[in-house]
């Protein structure tokens, strides 16, 4: 396989088509090939002159609703306007054969458009709305902006009319209940761990390969670039997750 020596890909291949559980750790690499803005490139335009760490904080929130909403429902915009990438498709493809469970840190549904379910979203959705008071989700219509705008009013809860909040974890909030902790369980129970397009510095999630690792599980990285990570995994691959993934997967579902 390309970017793999002969040896590496047999070891590879070997463990892919044993594993019974395979679990995969995707992040912002993986659907910046689908043209989706990573959280920093979401600043263009009229977002320019915005620190996104000063957007995505509760007290930006309690500061100023409708700036942060607006800014959300133009990421939103962003991705709905993208496509799951051969990666994704593949993901699905695989998880169709087997079980394959996903643990994301990305905030963006292509995952499940591709026609994979998602175990954990790490950071939570752009999708998954909920009130700010009662936290009952949202379903009803959202405004999505054509051009950006500087200020938008969030929709109100039904139930109690309090402001609707973008489900999102923010810089300084938990993680969504049981997201990390399913994660960890899912890992100590999978024979093989991919970790896809991350870059390995942001925790908790970061630590998660070596929760695998520690239990004796292979964990290989694939991602173009060196990262933090790439010392502690057993394969490092140095490819992309639109190229690598279905050039594995191609091989292992082959009639």
């Amino acid at each position: 396989m390309r970017g793999l020596s002969p040896r590496e890909s047999e070891w590879l291949l070997d463990r892919a088509a044993a594993a019974r559980r395979v679990v995969v750790l995707s992040g912002a690499g993986m659907s910046a090939e689908s043209g989706v803005p990573t959280f920093r490139q979401a600043q263009t335009g009229l977002w320019e002159r915005f620190d996104p760490t000063m957007l995505a904080t509760p007290d930006a929130w309690e500061a100023d609703r409708p700036l942060v909403w607006a800014w959300y429902a133009w990421r939103l915009g962003l991705v709905r306007g993208v496509h799951p990438n051969a990666g994704h498709t593949a993901l699905a493809a695989w998880g169709r054969k087997a079980r394959v469970d996903i643990v994301t840190q990305n905030v963006d549904d292509l995952h499940e458009r591709a026609g994979s379910q998602v175990l954990a979203h790490l950071h939570g959705s752009l999708r998954a709305f909920r009130c700010e008071a009662c936290a009952a989700p949202y379903d009803g219509p959202i405004e999505v902006p054509a051009e950006p705008v500087e200020r938008l009013d969030p929709p109100r809860c039904p139930d109690c009319r309090a402001a609707i909040r973008p489900g999102v974890v923010w810089f300084g909030e938990m993680l969504p209940s049981g997201a990390f902790d399913g994660a960890v369980d899912a890992l100590l129970e999978a024979d093989l761990v991919l970790v896809v397009g991350t870059s390995g510095l942001v925790h908790p999630a970061a630590g998660l390969p070596d929760i695998a690792r520690g239990h004796g599980v292979p964990v290989v990285e694939v991602n173009p670039q060196e990262t933090p990570l790439s010392a502690g995994v057993d394969l490092s691959w140095r490819i992309t997750a639109a190229v690598g993934l279905p050039t594995l997967v191609d091989r292992l579902i082959e009639p």
